[in-house]
């Protein structure tokens, strides 16, 4: 038996208490795509509504199977639902989508025909139409400390809506909040990316499920972000480097002390230079030790898994099963 032909797009919606939602996302998702002509399925991801959004979507599915559901047993945020969504997902191109209606499903065949031609297509929401003190203003922001910090520069991380080629997902592992950080954290692959404007709507039903709390969590996650672009491979090179500062500085304290004691007789015993001193030297050494044991789980973590350190984009001159 042959396997069902891929889909051309994979919609990926997180769902949570959104119910009222549901069928006009699901009658816009229709009327924006059936035009194409194209194959496509939509995989709703319901984490852990508490309302009637599971049997809004099993309604939805009833009338349209291309919609996948998947529930997960309880709420475990915006980042666990799209990495659900993308790890069931098929299509070529896969777009994930808000479930507020805030999002245009209008803008997706713009995106799609943009990923002939680029590995990411960021929807920037140019006119937000969200409150400009608890939402606009953190998000700029954090919009420009994203940019500075990654190199990847966009005016709108936050956004939902984007398209990702599928070889850009298949090789991405979210964890915290990092669903934000995806052009961030794939652009160790050598990936094309584009931005392109994207209609926000305001929100008409229900309320939003993530407030000005969660800028700490960006800041916090964007830290493990530039760690892992910039050393997940060579952590000795960040500890190390940071140990053999602190140690000669160390050395350098203590070498001033030793000299002043020998040659002019000073008692530094009693000097907070030298306390100074042995606590770097102690310090430095440990940083060391981190790098060196950093090094080993690195090491650990991709042989075992027979995980790479590179994506090959292609290889010409060579079947694909010759070795």
């Amino acid at each position: 038996m042959t396997a069902p032909e891929r889909p051309v797009l994979s919609i990926v919606i997180p769902i949570f208490n959104e119910e009222e939602n549901v069928p006009i996302l699901a009658a816009e998702i229709r009327q924006a795509l059936e035009p194409l002509g194209i194959r496509y399925e939509v995989v709703a991801v319901d984490d852990g509504s508490t309302d009637g959004s599971w049997a809004r979507l099993e309604a939805v599915r009833a009338v349209d199977p291309r919609w996948v559901l998947v529930a997960l047993r309880r709420n475990f945020g915006q980042t666990a639902a799209l990495s659900a969504g993308f790890d069931h997902a098929r299509g070529e191109v896969i777009v994930p989508l808000d479930g507020d209606l805030q999002n245009d499903p209008a803008d997706i065949p713009r995106l799609l025909a943009l990923a002939k031609d680029y590995d990411i297509v960021s929807g920037w929401r140019k006119n937000r139409q969200d409150p400009f003190l608890s939402r606009r203003l953190p998000s700029m922001l954090a919009n420009w400390i994203i940019s500075r910090v990654t190199g990847i520069r966009l005016h709108d991380y936050g956004c939902t809506l984007k398209a990702y080629r599928r070889e850009i997902v298949e090789h991405l592992r979210l964890y915290g909040e990092m669903h934000r950080f995806i052009p961030a954290i794939a652009s160790w692959m050598g990936i094309s990316f584009i931005e392109v404007e994207t209609h926000h709507r305001p929100r008409r039903f229900g309320r939003s499920k993530y407030g000005i709390t969660r800028t700490l969590h960006v800041i916090l996650d964007l830290i493990t972000v530039k760690f892992l672009l910039s050393f997940a491979t060579k952590p000795i090179q960040v500890f190390g480097m940071l140990g053999m500062a602190a140690v000669g500085a160390g050395g350098a304290i203590g070498a001033y002390l030793t000299a002043i004691k020998l040659f002019f007789g000073a008692q530094i015993g009693g000097r907070p230079l030298l306390f100074l001193a042995v606590l770097l030297i102690v310090v430095g050494v440990q940083f060391v030790v981190m790098g060196l044991l950093g090094e080993m789980l690195a090491r650990i973590y991709h042989e075992s898994q027979q995980k790479r350190i590179y994506i090959v984009k292609r290889v010409e001159g060579r079947s694909a099963h010759e070795e």
